[in-house]
């Protein structure tokens, strides 16, 4: 699905919550993500680097609705990916009898209700860095129902007819851009990585870096998208930005971003036996990054539905977007 890609962002409602994704957000090295299903996630000894998304997939035609249909899903505040996976399961439950709660946490309390069994699922696990300390915790107590998303990184980007290449061009280029790289929250992670890793790195500190919001940042972006100039910005995947405007990501060829990680999916103890069609979609979940930024432009950029009616933005997305949710059924999405 193309959607406008002039998407005006000066009142975004989700950009003022976005800046939490970036705050926890902070890939400083490492590998990616991994792990089974079905059985206890486990603390340290588990390398979650070991995972392909949809590796476990099967069709789900077949498979009769779990006699147990109601499904209690938490999503983190902040994190709009988060949010975005947990309307789409929803969406796709529903088709079927379920009835579906979604219920927003703080990632430490989300943790902690799953591991209690006071919630079902969470989509939304940041690994092998990110929530690495809750896997320690809870680890025993949760089970992983395989991966969905394997590009979630911090990153430097430009307009993309721009002429850097990569962030090591921005030092010699920085007529082009103004000398300026807008960034976001002084507490960002995304900014602290920049700040200590990607400026040093690359030899950047002739530019201004502008330490701003998240709001700030998009407005930037968006005023030099009218008026056709460069500009470099500090963002990070999954983002609908990437949908709503023409931006491409700087290659990092010595890691000062850090890795990227992966996305995975986590329930309570027990879920996948209780509730094996149901785990089964969780395993065969996979978005990648057109379609998941398109889908968070439509939840959650001001031109679409600015982070209100967030069911409805997603039943918007997917009458456009059919195929998804039959390769999804069917477990075909890894192919």
């Amino acid at each position: 699905m193309k959607l406008t890609k002039m998407t005006k962002v000066g009142g975004v409602l989700a950009a003022s919550v976005l800046a939490l994704t970036a705050c926890g957000v902070s890939n400083e090295g490492g590998s990616t993500g991994g792990g089974g299903g079905d059985e206890a996630a486990g603390g340290s000894e588990v390398d979650w680097s070991d995972c392909t998304p949809g590796e476990e997939s099967a069709d789900t035609a077949s498979m009769d609705a779990d006699s147990e249909t109601e499904i209690t899903v938490g999503a983190f505040d902040g994190w709009d990916e988060s949010f975005a996976a947990a309307h789409l399961y929803k969406h796709v439950l529903e088709q079927d009898g379920y009835t579906v709660d979604i219920q927003s946490f703080q990632a430490g309390p989300g943790y902690t209700g799953l591991a209690e069994g006071d919630i079902d699922v969470i989509m939304d696990g940041w690994l092998p860095l990110t929530h690495a300390d809750y896997l320690e915790q809870y680890g025993e107590d949760l089970e992983a129902q395989g991966c969905w998303y394997d590009n979630a990184k911090l990153t430097i980007a430009v307009n993309e007819d721009s002429p850097a290449q990569t962030i090591a061009d921005l030092a010699e280029m920085g007529d082009e851009y103004g000398n300026r790289l807008v960034g976001i929250e002084a507490g960002a992670g995304l900014t602290k990585t920049t700040e200590e890793a990607a400026i040093p790195t690359y030899g950047l500190e002739d530019y201004e870096f502008i330490v701003s919001s998240t709001p700030a940042m998009l407005s930037e972006l968006q005023k030099a998208t009218d008026e056709g100039e460069n500009i470099a910005v500090t963002l990070w995947r999954p983002h609908w930005a990437y949908d709503a405007f023409p931006v491409r990501d700087l290659e990092d060829p010595e890691g000062a971003m850090g890795e990227a990680e992966l996305i995975y999916n986590f329930s309570r103890t027990g879920f996948g036996e209780e509730h094996p069609k149901a785990a089964q979609l969780l395993k065969n979940l996979v978005i990648d990054d057109e379609s998941l930024s398109s889908l968070e432009n439509v939840m959650f950029s001001e031109e679409n539905y600015g982070g209100e009616d967030l069911d409805a933005a997603v039943e918007e997305w997917a009458g456009d977007n059919q195929e998804f949710f039959d390769n999804w059924t069917a477990g075909t999405m890894a192919g």
